[in-house]
């Protein structure tokens, strides 16, 4: 069942690379958001890779850090799919995985996060975070 809202962030792609592959193209993103987790001011840094479908859907895994204004920090990783919108724009659905001993990030500890996650043509990034409980 979808819980609770946690948070939304909004950023920016800031780098792009095609890696090595056999057979479906393989593309490696990086970003920079900022916004809110669990109640407190986050910012995120985050890459992930993505993989085109025969179907022409994408599945991609990522891995990251979250970060407090007071130095609380909580690393992720994740797993989505996504689907094109546009060109060069790409809307994401998955879930994200927190490991912290920082408090402000307890609640995500142990807990599945389920995500929105939208990339336009310009590189911008929205993302919204919940709670499955």
């Amino acid at each position: 069942m979808l819980g609770d809202q946690l948070g939304e962030e909004h950023g920016q792609i800031t780098g792009m690379r095609v890696l090595a592959s056999e057979g479906a193209p393989k593309v490696e993103v990086s970003f920079q958001a900022t916004g809110t987790l669990a109640g407190v001011e986050v910012s995120d840094m985050g890459t992930y890779v993505s993989v085109a479908r025969p179907d022409g859907t994408l599945y991609g895994e990522g891995q990251g850090v979250t970060m407090t204004p007071d130095g609380g920090m909580a690393s992720w990783r994740g797993q989505g799919r996504g689907r094109f919108t546009g060109p060069g724009a790409v809307s994401w659905r998955g879930a994200i995985y927190f490991d912290s001993a920082s408090p402000q990030f307890a609640r995500l500890t142990g807990c599945a996060v389920l995500y929105e996650y939208e990339t336009d043509a310009d590189g911008k990034a929205d993302a919204k975070y919940w709670e499955w409980k």
